[in-house]
């Protein structure tokens, strides 16, 4: 399949815009990397008119799929673990173009994985971690189990992921391998969730337990990008907060992590007068 591809890359490479050209091959019929495609052509580009541009190729009875990825949103992507496949694709495909040495740089950074790096990433996991956890334990106590068992479900997913970036490593397509390797309990937990032969609403309170615990010994990491941004200032507001370049990431489980590290006296808050008798601003400090 390169082969009829390569006069595809070889155009891409011949232009100033193009900063390498990364070729995936499908492992194995089950891998799930290449999108069952069986081979990915991953081009990455200084700027374009659209952060994302895709096309599929067809020769006999085979298939390609060709990905044009901006700089920008690459490194978007490889911030927030929002496209985990990626990863694999920089790490394990083969470099057919590299401009300047982008890709085997780029290759160092993700091995290296810095501390900072790992810090915002964890931040992220944490928010999204104690969202799912409260949204599952509301469904929870109101008795919604098959709701409160989809939210537990993704807050040990948020939580494997978190243990395994505090571990230096980025977390793969196949988390769950990882995380029984580096955190046995937490995949002990997984198990147990979903294998018991407990009834749901037991296994669930049990789950619920182990959770808050876990979330709980966890608070120092997960917190720590969230809490040296608020040191920057003597108080905050939420809205300051939300804008901010790196809490923009956090989304909307930026408030719902505000409120947890307040209920567990890691932040506090500030009243601040507004023009109304009696009514207050409510700002945020550390």
């Amino acid at each position: 399949m390169e082969d009829i591809l390569r006069p595809i890359y070889q155009e891409r490479a011949s232009q100033t815009n193009t900063l390498g050209i990364v070729i995936m091959e499908k492992r194995d019929k089950k891998s799930p990397i290449t999108d069952t495609f069986d081979t990915i052509l991953l081009i990455i580009v200084k700027e374009a008119e659209k952060p994302i541009f895709i096309k599929h190729y067809t020769y006999e009875d085979k298939k390609a799929a060709m990905h044009i990825v901006t700089e920008a949103r690459l490194r978007e992507w490889l911030l927030l673990g929002s496209n985990r496949k990626v990863v694999d694709w920089l790490l394990n495909g083969r470099a057919v173009f590299d401009r300047n040495e982008f890709i085997d740089q780029l290759r160092q950074e993700l091995k290296d994985f810095p501390f900072y790096g790992r810090k915002i990433k964890m931040g992220i996991e944490y928010a999204k971690l104690i969202r799912r956890y409260m949204d599952g334990k509301s469904f929870f106590e109101s008795k919604h189990f098959l709701d409160a068992y989809n939210h537990v479900v993704h807050s040990l997913h948020h939580l494997a992921r978190l243990a395994v970036i505090e571990n230096g490593f980025h977390p793969e397509v196949t988390v769950w391998n990882q995380v029984r390797q580096i955190e046995p309990e937490i995949y002990k937990l997984y198990e147990e969730l979903v294998n018991s032969e407990e009834s749901l609403e037991k296994r669930l309170e049990l789950l619920f337990l182990a959770s808050e615990f876990l979330i709980h010994s966890r608070m120092e990491v997960g917190s720590s990008h969230l809490v040296s941004i608020m040191e920057e200032k003597d108080s905050w507001s939420f809205q300051e907060l939300h804008l901010h370049e790196e809490l923009s990431y956090y989304s909307v489980d930026l408030a719902v992590m505000i409120e947890f590290l307040l209920d567990k006296g890691k932040i506090n808050t500030q009243p601040v007068e507004t023009k109304g008798k009696g009514i207050f601003h409510r700002h945020y400090y550390v």
